[in-house]
């Protein structure tokens, strides 16, 4: 299992202080999260992408491009790539050439962006979010697995004689995530092409999380990828440690008081109560999200939430501390020794290209026919 966090690149003033970062020290301050995740052993740092304040990461592939140039194990991610308002072919190009400058250790997850305003800004209408989403990713596809593309559809030019250069690392392209809030047919795309689904897991009750899961897993087996509780799945989360539970909640709750999203709304302890927010102690951040496997079964990735809401780089730099000496290694302990042999691991391009040569070998020997 992967364990990691993602970011959604707000640059947001901290309530303690009335200071708001600038966009300079907000993208160093993101780069240095990055790096200190990778030395404290965590596996993934996903990016978000958005276009509109008060948000930065307008471009992610650059971004995870110079975070790569600095790091050596650290998978690369997206914590969301819009595919709805960017066109396809330059998704294929941008994150072909990432896979390629970061050795593999890329995948990306796909979403339709929550934010209105930017679909006109690209040429597009939001009423056209899901039909978009669904066209965009049969063409990325395309251009991905098939070296020359002849296309037509409705939302772009069509295509005649393409290649999508340069052509994925060892012709494996990267492994792609569909993530969604609230938007089955999202999950039902992910099964449909045997990709993994990331329920983002931090704003709705874990009921809802149980029941978007539930439903993906059903149809991942529905399309003959395997069996439900093979489907591969994230989950998103959000927490906020120190070592003494009641200090956690008395040093976060101006932060939570204020945030863009939740802030003036319910408090952060109804917050708590009702979704899988944890406020506390390393212990129960880890007896939190153990729990997640009751409802939503054996997973494949775990990413928090931990820089958001004006919390100073200090502050964040302490937690990923927390999660990498106390916290990630007893779940990755626990939830190895829960994980049946049948489920997959979380996917990685090593993995993926040896399972694609496997699959050739087999094509390539007649059968009936020795191996020796």
């Amino acid at each position: 299992m992967q364990f990691g966090i993602f970011t959604v690149s707000d640059i947001t003033p901290d309530p303690t202080t009335g200071r708001t970062p600038s966009e300079a020290e907000r993208i160093q301050a993101v780069v240095a999260i990055a790096k200190k995740a990778e030395e404290v052993g965590l596996d993934v740092f996903a990016l978000g992408e958005h276009h509109n304040p008060p948000f930065f990461s307008s471009s992610p592939t650059t971004t995870l491009a110079y975070i790569a140039a600095q790091t050596q194990t650290l998978q690369l991610s997206t914590a969301t790539t819009l595919i709805t308002t960017n066109d396809p072919v330059k998704i294929a190009e941008d994150y072909a050439m990432l896979q390629h400058l970061a050795g593999g250790r890329v995948d990306l997850m796909m979403g339709r962006g929550n934010t209105g305003p930017v679909y006109p800004w690209f040429g597009k209408d939001i009423r056209d979010g899901l039909p978009l989403a669904v066209e965009n990713y049969a063409l990325l596809r395309r251009l991905w697995d098939t070296e020359v593309v002849d296309w037509t559809g409705k939302y772009r030019t069509p295509l005649q004689g393409f290649t999508s250069t340069p052509r994925p690392l060892e012709g494996v392209a990267p492994f792609v995530w569909h993530g969604s809030i609230r938007s089955p047919q999202i999950a039902e795309q992910a099964a449909f092409y045997g990709d993994g689904f990331f329920a983002n897991h931090i704003f709705w009750p874990p009921e809802h999380t149980a029941k978007m899961v539930e439903f993906y897993r059903g149809r991942y087996a529905h399309h003959g990828h395997g069996s439900a509780d093979q489907a591969i799945v994230g989950l998103g989360g959000q927490v906020f440690m120190r070592r003494n539970s009641q200090d956690a909640v008395n040093e976060f709750r101006p932060y939570f008081d204020e945030a863009p999203v939740y802030g003036h709304g319910p408090s952060l302890e109804e917050f708590s109560s009702e979704t899988p927010l944890t406020v506390g102690s390393p212990q129960q951040v880890i007896e939190r999200t153990l729990g997640f496997r009751d409802y939503v079964g054996d997973y494949q990735r775990q990413l928090f939430l931990v820089d958001h809401a004006g919390l100073p780089l200090k502050t964040v730099l302490e937690q990923l501390d927390l999660l990498g000496e106390e916290v990630v290694p007893v779940l990755r302990k626990e939830f190895a020794a829960l994980k049946p042999a049948h489920v997959p691991d979380a996917p990685t391009h090593a993995a993926r290209v040896a399972a694609r040569r496997a699959a050739q070998a087999r094509t390539e020997t007649p059968e009936g026919a020795s191996t020796r």
